[in-house]
């Protein structure tokens, strides 16, 4: 099977291609054989409800400083295309969700990946409470009361933007804290949402796990284990990967929640656990997949372009 694959993603020049999953999905599609078209999503328009992108063919190279080679731009319409991969990183602010909505009118008869509808529907912060007895205790809030009664219950807790990424913007706040004040103040001024707050798992010092699910299946994980002095494991902000097995707890956690991901059409996910506690569901564009290969583990990049190919063959 030859398909067409277009990958709306950051400019292919500005990804570290170490640890991008991206970037391990266009190696993988060009390996199979699979045209490849590359575009951003600023080049995404919509003319009288036909979607289309001035796209380039790209080849790529597992070599940093010279992994990619781009024709010249042309218009692609969407529709004609087989596969729609949507790897562009967040903020998942007002541009990323108007992109879900144009991707909505030429899926499924082009498969996006991952359902752009449900994509929009499932913002990570968010999407995770449906399972508040996978989570740690977590308040969604911004008024400054309900956050106080939620640190004097728990004590420590973590604050972070609704919409945040990559540990952007993540705060440990100790129960009798003097810098809530001004960190609430900063955090009033900046972010017009409900933030999270969440009571601190103290053992994210022992990793925080990122476990990769293909189509409602755990397919490995990786831990991040944090820099000294920090809290946050994210590997962009210091957080060092380290080879990991599920644990009978995590195995549950994927196992209860897959059935709903294969259902939204959420091919390709990572969650993120702490201590046995659920915290975040990535559907917008999940990492893991480099670092996981680079321990030892499988290239899940094949997986997921099995589950693909396997679709659009239906």
């Amino acid at each position: 099977m030859t398909l067409t694959v277009a990958v709306q993603m950051d400019h292919v020049q500005s990804i570290k291609i170490a640890g991008d999953t991206g970037f391990a999905m266009l190696l993988e599609a060009q390996r199979r054989g699979h045209r490849v078209l590359h575009y951003t999503p600023d080049r995404l328009s919509m003319r009288d409800g036909i979607v289309t992108a001035m796209a380039e063919t790209i080849e790529v190279r597992d070599q940093e400083g010279d992994h990619f080679t781009l024709s010249e731009p042309q218009r692609v319409d969407l529709s004609t295309v087989d596969v729609v991969l949507m790897r562009q990183d967040p903020p998942f602010d007002l541009a990323y969700i108007t992109a879900t909505h144009m991707l909505e009118r030429i899926h499924p008869k082009t498969l996006v990946v991952n359902d752009p509808s449900h994509v929009r529907n499932a913002p990570e912060k968010l999407f995770v409470t449906h399972f508040p007895h996978l989570m740690p205790t977590t308040l969604i809030s911004r008024d400054k009361q309900e956050i106080e009664e939620f640190r004097r219950e728990h004590g420590d807790v973590v604050m972070k933007p609704l919409y945040g990424h990559g540990g952007a913007s993540v705060f440990k706040i100790g129960r009798e804290d003097p810098n809530f004040g001004s960190l609430y103040d900063l955090f009033a001024n900046l972010f017009r949402e409900p933030w999270v707050i969440q009571r601190f798992l103290p053992k994210v010092t022992e990793g925080d796990k990122r476990i990769i699910l293909i189509d409602g299946e755990a397919a490995g994980a990786v831990n991040r284990v944090p820099a000294a002095n920090d809290i946050r494991s994210n590997m962009v902000r210091g957080g060092a990967a380290k080879p990991t097995d599920l644990t009978p707890r995590e195995r549950e956690i994927c196992e209860t929640i897959g059935l709903h991901l294969k259902q939204m059409g959420l091919i390709l996910v990572g969650i993120d656990v702490i201590d046995g506690n659920l915290t975040e569901i990535n559907v917008t564009a999940p990492t893991g997949i480099r670092a996981i290969k680079r321990l030892g583990g499988p290239n899940l990049a094949v997986n997921v372009w099995d589950v693909i190919e396997s679709k659009v063959a239906r």
